[in-house]
């Protein structure tokens, strides 16, 4: 498993019932989670001291509680800053789990950039969100595309590039579907170094398209490899849907990548440490790709 456990402004404090109680900077979150099926007993006083606890409803959905939570606040990884805030279904704007591939492919960009610092690293970000992997990869010194179907969540992203320092990176800031816009990018010849993707269980685009992971991601894995230039460095995809398991991911990366670029693949559990007992929170898979550069 990888584990994301640089963090020093976020942790996962304890987890039982259905419920995970972290810490983000100087906030205490409850917020649900669907992989925590154990009961244990909840004797860490953050269980009732808690700033903001997401109650979820038994006809779906649900409501926040708020006791002394600002409504927005920030948090920093490394050299970065992400602007927190309670919004719908739960979250917060961030999923701190991914630190640990933004620490892999950060490592990856900048082994490249010191081969060859004068050649531009393009990297494109599907899925993309409020930037966390953006960031990290702009950071490291790559030029980045990043796409997503959400114009809130591409703002977002941008205020925490502002946050971060980095409003004068080399960011490309794209509304629009992924599907339609790696198409796009194929017929006009545009190759990248690095892909990263983190694609919804379900969802929709601007205009309505519809995704479905289990039906669409094998092609549209098959379709993004396109973009790889000649001498791409690595290809990352992120899930948390069950279905997809790290061996399903190796063997989609395997078919479609490795048999045409080479390299290496290897997917593992992503998680984060449980500071109560010393033990880690499954949060998803990642499925990594790399041709010569390999951080386990």
């Amino acid at each position: 498993m990888w584990i994301a456990d640089n963090w020093k402004d976020y942790e996962v404090i304890d987890s039982s019932g259905g419920e995970k109680l972290e810490r983000w900077g100087d906030f205490l979150l409850v917020r649900p989670d669907p992989q925590v099926i154990w009961n244990t007993p909840k004797n860490n006083p953050g269980w009732k001291k808690f700033n903001g606890h997401y109650h979820r409803s038994n006809k779906g959905g649900g409501e926040w509680e708020f006791r002394n939570l600002p409504n927005e606040w920030s948090i920093n990884y490394n050299s970065l800053t992400f602007n927190l805030k309670p919004f719908a279904f739960k979250h917060t704007g961030l999923f701190p789990e991914q630190a640990v591939n933004w620490d892999w492919f950060s490592s990856v960009i900048k082994s490249a950039k010191e081969k060859n610092p004068d050649k531009p690293f393009k990297v494109l970000n599907l899925f993309a969100y409020t930037g966390g992997a953006t960031l990290s990869a702009a950071a490291a010194g790559a030029t980045v595309t990043h796409v997503d179907a959400s114009k809130g969540m591409v703002q977002w992203a941008k205020e925490n590039a502002l946050s971060s320092g980095l409003e004068e990176a080399p960011i490309r800031w794209l509304v629009d579907d992924c599907v339609k816009f790696v198409e796009r990018e194929i017929r006009r010849g545009n190759k990248y170094d690095g892909i990263i993707m983190d694609p919804p269980s379900y969802g929709r685009g601007p205009k309505g398209e519809i995704w479905k992971i289990e039906d669409s991601i094998f092609p549209f894995i098959e379709l993004s490899g396109s973009l790889l230039s000649d001498d791409a460095a690595f290809f990352l995809i992120n899930s948390y849907t069950t279905g997809l398991q790290p061996a399903v991911l190796t063997y989609m990366l395997n078919t479609v990548i490795v048999s045409k670029f080479g390299g290496r693949v290897k997917s593992e559990e992503i998680g984060l440490p449980v500071s109560e007992n010393g033990l880690v929170l499954p949060c998803g898979a990642s499925g990594r790709w790399s041709r010569d550069y390999f951080v386990e």
